[in-house]
């Protein structure tokens, strides 16, 4: 791989798709959607205009290539209950090098930096849930939905309402998850959702518990395949 790369990005396989993206200065390939801020990339805030274009054209929202028949979401324990995500899909192979290279995906410490916004900046839609989940899914469908969140911060932000997976895969730390660490994940996020649930009253709680054993199933045996 190319020199401007850091040894950490080095180490893992790197989509072709990526090698046309442009570099920072700590030799990290650029996504798509990131937002640039006098002349440097700021990996916290998301490019609009790009997301417009990704979800018009059908591209993926880290590569910035033609999408196909299949959708990879990135996406956090908690979107696994609720089915929704306030991110477009990307590429197989592009969603499998994001949560290898990417330092909040693939480092469970590390906290959202929040401090100094570029001004103008806009929360994300719905009700984001401000941590770091440690343990990431890979989520792998043929549809999904765009609707119109009227909650949160931003009303009127685009949200994505996941389809049926086909596939999906676990990881923390950069490789598969164990079962173990998922349901840590889980465990540790449900108070914040179901409290949300509760805040609506007795059909969101009773549809709330609907979700949890929805996603519960997508939760391997003993052994990670």
């Amino acid at each position: 791989m190319n020199q401007h790369y850091n040894d950490a990005i080095n180490r893992i396989d790197m989509p072709m798709r990526f090698l046309k993206l442009p570099v920072d200065e700590r030799g990290y390939p650029v996504p798509k959607f990131v937002q640039w801020v006098n002349g440097k990339p700021d990996f916290r805030c998301v490019d609009s205009r790009w997301l417009r274009r990704a979800v018009e054209f059908k591209l993926c929202w880290l590569c910035g290539e033609k999408l196909g028949c299949h959708f990879a979401f990135v996406i956090g324990p908690m979107c696994a209950i609720n089915r929704i995500n306030s991110e477009p899909p990307s590429h197989l192979e592009c969603a499998k090098f994001a949560v290898r290279a990417c330092p909040f995906l693939a480092y469970p410490q590390r906290k959202r930096d929040t401090a100094n916004y570029p001004q103008g900046s806009v929360p994300a839609p719905g009700i984001p849930i401000e941590r770091n989940p440690g343990t990431i899914l890979i989520w792998i469908t043929k549809t999904y939905q765009l609707f119109k969140t009227q909650r949160g911060t931003a009303p009127g932000g685009i949200l994505f309402l996941l389809g049926e997976p086909i596939r999906w895969s676990w990881w923390h730390r950069g490789r598969p998850a164990t079962r173990e660490e998922i349901l840590s994940s889980i465990n540790s996020g449900l108070p914040l959702l179901r409290k949300l649930a509760e805040e609506e009253g007795v059909d969101a709680i009773t549809e709330f518990e609907r979700q949890i054993a929805r996603g519960m199933a997508l939760v391997p045996g003993e052994e990670v395949v």
